[in-house]
């Protein structure tokens, strides 16, 4: 039977690493092929990773809440085995015999992963968190290991990854000038003349003022931020910082599309089997926009501009738990309503069983938001990095306004709803998205009420 290790796949172009949920098996146990062993979560979306064939977990080489690169081992894998007996033996505590039994001497499969000189073995593996906080990769600590790098020595090591992590690169660095290069030798903590931190225990909820906030009086309660609460906020803190936000405003008269969309929604559900709401509508305009003035349809890339061929529209949407995601209609422009509708429909279902995998929301080039739904009438929407706009939806409300017609002016009530259109000033100006949000208006206003269903 041979031993594999079983590594974190990749899951999205964009994604380089994920963190470990939740065991789904625990080590020792049978497992078949394609049953999801372990959950993780990336900034895009939660998924599960299943097991390669039949065989037996044999070992986790990571734990919970562990962030582990694209390409890492998080399990060894014995695949064909059956979990029995001899598959805990192994981590068993040695039998009290005046004797020790003499070592198996390992199969062929399994050479390769033990194949360290002996001098390795009197090396203590790593731990995952060191005494300064800071978390070691099980590749890190796999090399570490290999190489007799000492927890200590480890330490000393100059991270250059996220948060100071020690990346692979920093390892072979370390070991390629350890033998030229002295270890440095201790010194003594530097007395530390700052305040400490105070530090304050507070129940989840009670009516004393909270520190943060001693000027307000009454009760609190205090709700930590989910995991993908606190990615949200880091991504919009991070847009901020990275693009000055400019947004324009326009208000449309969508009247003949209100119109028209009552008239024809029941057929068609009926002919096509999809229910026809406005989003699909409102994304046919934006796509057409979008070809009028592809400079929206960009992103960064240090001083160059990317003008993206294809349009992948990405729309914002609430989930259940009050949080965000952006799924993507990849390559809007070559679907007629129709498709749009069935696109919009089935990204939205699976976003709320929590069903979209990592493709389904990467790769935008523009994104929507429909503030409406919750009654808004305008916004001032965040872009979605690394793009250049978004555009927000107003709710459509029935408003008194000025028609023209031939016989003179005349007020009447109609259906007007806001368009507010964010935009990035590094690379759009004025011009290019004052421009845009209102060809998005001409198209919804010119909006046909004699347009055929199949249109």
């Amino acid at each position: 039977m041979a031993i594999i290790e079983i590594l974190l796949p990749k899951m999205g172009e964009s994604v380089a690493e994920a963190t470990i949920i939740k065991f789904l098996v625990d080590a020792g146990e049978s497992v078949e092929a394609d049953q999801a062993v372990v959950e993780i979560a990336t900034d895009k979306v939660d998924s599960e990773v299943p097991a390669p064939e039949d065989g037996v977990l044999v070992e986790w080489l990571v734990s919970e809440d562990d962030v582990v690169q694209v390409g890492d081992p998080i399990a060894r894998y014995e695949i064909g085995g059956e979990a029995t007996s001899s598959q805990s033996a192994s981590v068993s505590s040695p039998s009290p015999s005046p004797k020790p039994e003499p070592s198996p001497v390992p199969t062929e499969e399994v050479v390769e992963l033990v194949s360290a000189p002996l001098a390795v073995a009197v090396v203590t593996s790593p731990a995952r968190t060191g005494k300064s906080g800071r978390f070691y990769s099980p590749l890190v600590r796999s090399i570490a290991l290999e190489e007799g790098v000492s927890m200590e020595h480890l330490e000393s090591i100059k991270g250059t990854g996220a948060e100071g992590r020690v990346t692979k690169k920093d390892m072979v660095a370390y070991l390629a000038n350890r033998g030229v290069t002295p270890v440095a030798t201790a010194q003594p903590t530097p007395v530390k003349l700052t305040k400490p931190p105070t530090t304050y225990n507070v129940s989840a909820s009670s009516d004393e003022p909270h520190p943060a906030f001693k000027s307000v009086s009454g009760g609190y309660e205090i709700v930590e931020m989910d995991r993908m609460r606190k990615m949200i906020a880091k991504h919009m803190v991070a847009s901020v910082q990275t693009s000055p936000h400019v947004t324009s405003f326009v208000e449309a008269d969508v009247t003949s599309l209100v119109l028209w969309r009552n008239k024809n929604k029941k057929e068609f559900q009926e002919k096509f089997g999809e229910k026809l709401t406005f989003t699909p509508l409102i994304a046919e305009a934006i796509v057409k926009a979008i070809g009028d003035f592809p400079g929206v349809n960009a992103s960064i890339d240090g001083d160059n501009v990317v003008i993206h061929k294809g349009i992948h529209l990405g729309m914002a949407a609430a989930l259940p738990t009050g949080n965000l995601i952006v799924p993507v209609i990849k390559n809007a422009n070559s679907y007629n309503l129709q498709g749009l509708a069935r696109a919009i429909n089935d990204l939205a279902n699976r976003a709320r069983l929590g069903k979209l995998g990592p493709d389904d929301i990467s790769g935008g080039t523009y994104t929507m938001s429909n503030v409406g739904t919750f009654g808004n009438v305008m916004g001032t929407p965040i872009i979605n990095q690394p793009q250049v706009g978004i555009l927000a939806l107003g709710a459509i409300r029935k408003k008194p306004a000025v028609i023209e017609t031939p016989e003179g002016d005349v007020i009447a009530v109609r259906h007007m709803m806001f368009l507010s259109h964010s935009y990035d000033h590094r690379v759009v100006d004025g011009q290019l998205g004052g421009s845009f949000v209102q060809r998005v208006a001409d198209y919804l206003e010119a909006f046909s009420l004699n347009r055929p269903l199949e249109g």
